[in-house]
């Protein structure tokens, strides 16, 4: 039995990256241990860029149905306070309010109806690569059987068994402190009120958010007048046993170490504990086998890891697609791990920082901290590390022909980038702070950028009427969509777009006359060499 490419893990990673594989032609085959479709809400929603790119895909609508919330958002939580975002003109961070397992649904569907397949209930037991592929054996309700591919990808979390496979190492660091997390009913006589907080008799107002003690930290938050999220994070160790469930007496015992009071509970929904690790993989590929979401990276502040890991994955999947089906320039593979491997540290920073500023608890270590959250008060500052938040701040490397010194080749949200170095807050918007908003007046097929991106193909966006482009772009019609449109105030001549919206080429107005030579050369590096019959 053969497939394309296999998939290990049906989590929110390897089912986009399923999508992602099957919107550009290719069959994968996902292998899920569990039997049946997870229910407990690990993450309760997704933020930054991975939000406009689902929308890119067409998936909006379909996670509107189960998302209590979808836009800018007003703060966050960092280092154990909130940003505030409203001193903005404009939040940096977008978010849609989703609970994991109907994220999931939205994404098994859509993967099924491309075409993947999902296998639940089958677990890989071991695989060898050579030059050729990939030979994988699994265990599934009928027994044991052989299941051969191109590639493989693990997309099957923190202790991933493709990795350890793969002789890939993951180093970083296990945090000594525990948190325990639970998702409860709201109890009767809380009141949640309009900004968030909670009004508990006996107690008084308990913050949403971070409320630090000498003790620990608790944390609070619900996105439904019917469930409270609780979590609580000291230096009491897991039992004897760190596999036994947690019980509702062991997350009560912890608020009420950590708040000097009890907060009242309901009904338990989901209880779990952990130990925060910060680690990356050492490499995101060994040959024909990758990693990616918590296989190839663990952050120890919360609100990054679904939404890198999916980037991963749509950074990956076209790049396999072009693997697959034999026009991939040389190296293009490679650059998943040149790529990502830096925007995964970046998340890394921040997520460690925010760890170091929470557990700030002695006279230095809180000086340090209140002077990093005064300057975070900042208009500049509060824009960059928003920005490092949504994961817009990554700009990729392009080609020989894009040197640097324009601040768009490369970004990921062309309308909020700035040249490394640069003291100016953001470029003028390119195509829109989110490309969606844009009107694309006489565009051939879409109103809108957003409507050229769901098949996952490379975009060449004419703006300017007075050139014309198509014999530049001879040979490569049958990997690169062409399309025209007309501003007003046009921002650019030409706009070329890599199929996870990063921009790999673009013309400025009134460009030089070797644009046209610049195109074909990125279009080279990118996609490979022109096709005679094209």
């Amino acid at each position: 039995m053969t497939t394309e490419v296999i998939v290990v893990g049906a989590g929110p990673t390897g089912l986009l990256l399923a999508c992602e594989l099957a919107l550009c032609g290719v069959r994968p085959v996902v292998l899920e241990r569990q039997p049946l479709p997870r229910e407990l809400p690990k993450a309760n929603g997704l933020g930054g860029e991975i939000v406009r790119l689902l929308d890119y895909r067409g998936l909006t609508p379909r996670c509107r149905a189960h998302s209590s919330y979808l836009g800018p958002v007003p703060g966050f939580p960092f280092g154990g306070t909130e940003l505030d975002f409203t001193k903005l003109e404009e939040s940096p961070l977008h978010a849609m309010l989703i609970p994991q397992p109907r994220l999931e649904q939205v994404l098994t569907e859509r993967a099924l109806e491309l075409g993947a397949e999902i296998r639940r209930g089958h677990e890989l037991r071991r695989f060898h690569q050579d030059a050729d592929g990939v030979s994988a054996e699994a265990r599934g309700p009928a027994g044991e059987y052989r299941l051969g591919a191109r590639y493989l990808v693990g997309c099957d979390g923190g202790r991933s068994a493709v990795r350890a496979a793969a002789g890939i190492a993951f180093p970083g660091t296990t945090y000594p402190e525990m948190t325990r997390l639970g998702h409860v009913g709201m109890p009767d006589p809380v009141e949640l009120l309009s900004n968030g907080d909670l009004e508990v008799p006996g107690l008084g107002r308990v913050r949403s958010g971070f409320t630090r003690t000498e003790r620990g930290t608790l944390a609070v938050a619900s996105f439904t007048p019917e469930v409270l999220l609780v979590s609580v994070t000291d230096a009491e160790p897991a039992p004897a046993d760190p596999d036994a469930p947690v019980t509702l007496p062991e997350l009560r015992a912890g608020i009420r170490r950590v708040l000097g009071a009890d907060l009242p509970l309901g009904e338990p929904i989901w209880l779990s504990r952990f130990s925060a690790q910060a680690r990356q993989a050492e490499r995101y590929r060994a040959g024909r086998v990758f990693v990616a979401g918590d296989a190839a990276h663990l952050f120890p502040a919360g609100g990054a890891a679904l939404n890198v890991g999916l980037l991963d994955t749509i950074n990956l999947g076209w790049k396999l697609a072009a693997a697959v089906h034999g026009w991939a320039p040389p190296g293009l593979l490679n650059t998943y791990h040149s790529e990502r491997h830096p925007a995964g540290a970046r998340a890394l920073l921040q997520t460690r920082a925010q760890t170091a500023l929470a557990a700030a608890t002695g006279d230095d270590e809180s000086a340090l901290r209140d002077l990093c959250l005064e300057l975070l008060g900042d208009e500049q500052a509060l824009r960059r590390v928003g920005r490092m938040l949504a994961g817009s701040d990554i700009r990729y490397p392009m080609t020989s022909a894009d040197p640097g010194t324009h601040p768009i080749p490369g970004s990921q949200d062309p309308g909020t980038h700035s040249p490394p170095g640069s003291q100016d807050p953001g470029t003028p918007p390119l195509l829109g702070s989110l490309m969606p908003d844009l009107l694309l007046q006489g565009c051939e097929s879409a109103s809108s950028v957003a409507q050229l991106m769901p098949a996952a193909r490379p975009v060449l966006l004419q703006l300017d009427g007075g050139r014309d482009w198509h014999e530049a772009t001879h040979g490569w019609a049958d990997r690169v969509d062409f399309h025209t449109a007309h501003c007003a105030d046009r921002p650019a001549d030409a706009v070329l777009l890599r199929p996870d919206g990063h921009v790999a080429w673009l013309d400025p107005v009134g460009g030089a006359t070797a644009a046209a030579a610049a195109l074909r050369t990125s279009l080279n590096h990118w996609f490979g060499a022109a096709s005679a019959t094209s």
